[in-house]
């Protein structure tokens, strides 16, 4: 596999691009999941689609709440579009729901639903995060038990977790849920989801294991933090890792393509 076929893209980095849609029935207890202005003129997803794959992008990550609907009709259309443009769905990263919280058992039922989407996709993998509770060593060990069973319930997607929200601050909260949840839960590595200095300790402790990437860089109105996006990415290749490497751009400038692009440059020198 080359580097290029390694290249993919979060819809998380085309808000802007999607007219900023989130879907009103989005979050885990009802409503939407966030609330963004609307953009006029946004493309829908699936007119982002075929836009992906001409920018030479070899497969996409879809946030839940960029689906339309959840109808069969629907889903078929896009999973339709998705094969005809040649652009595999990587993830279903699926931003709600909290494996931690009391009504357990509606939270559970929620996440399976969008965990049949991502079958009905064909997606490879879905995302599931650990959720927003203190972590403890046992809640740790059970969240992991949880995302077991989630994946046990859906044997045709992937169910990896990722470095991220409260459950999750360090290498040391990871590795325990992973343990727990056994070889049948793997691992997204997000490199801009932990703050330097620590995060580059942590990072090399973990990406090991890491089977997918969130390769995500710090913009400001001056430009990209490269040093800091290298070091990152040079972690990942020193681990031997060989997967996806998904773009994440969430900087100031609406151009989200362009900046994109200056991304999988800054990959190309760390990776190439």
């Amino acid at each position: 596999m080359t580097l290029s076929d390694r290249r993919s893209v979060s819809t998380w980095s085309l808000h802007r691009t999607l007219g900023n849609y989130v879907h009103p029935e989005s979050a885990a207890n009802g409503g939407p999941f966030m609330s963004l202005p609307d953009i006029d003129g946004g493309m829908t997803l699936l007119e982002v689609i075929p836009e992906v794959a001409a920018r030479g992008y070899a497969s996409i990550q879809i946030c839940h709440f960029h689906l339309e609907s959840r109808e069969p009709a629907y889903l078929a259309t896009l999973r339709q579009a998705l094969t005809e443009n040649t652009l595999p769905l990587d993830m279903l990263l699926i931003d709600d729901g909290d494996l931690t919280t009391d009504d357990i058992e509606d939270q559970m039922a929620w996440i399976s639903e969008w965990l049949t989407v991502a079958e009905t996709l064909g997606a490879i993998r879905a995302r599931v995060n650990a959720g927003h509770g203190t972590p403890t060593t046992e809640l740790l060990q059970t969240v992991g038990q949880r995302l077991a069973t989630l994946a046990a319930q859906h044997p045709n997607v992937r169910v990896v977790t990722e470095n991220f929200l409260s459950m999750t601050p360090d290498a040391d909260a990871v590795a325990t849920i992973l343990d727990a949840a056994g070889d049948s839960v793997g691992l997204l590595i997000d490199l801009g989801n932990w703050r330097a200095p620590e995060k580059y300790d942590e990072l090399a402790s973990i990406a090991s294991l890491a089977e997918d990437c969130h390769a995500k860089c710090s913009f400001t109105a001056a430009g990209p933090d490269e040093e800091d996006f290298v070091r990152s990415l040079t972690i990942l290749r020193d681990a031997g890792f060989s997967g996806p490497i998904s773009l994440i751009y969430d900087g100031p400038d609406n151009d989200e393509f362009t900046h994109l692009d200056e991304e999988w440059v800054i990959v190309e020198k760390v990776f190439g």
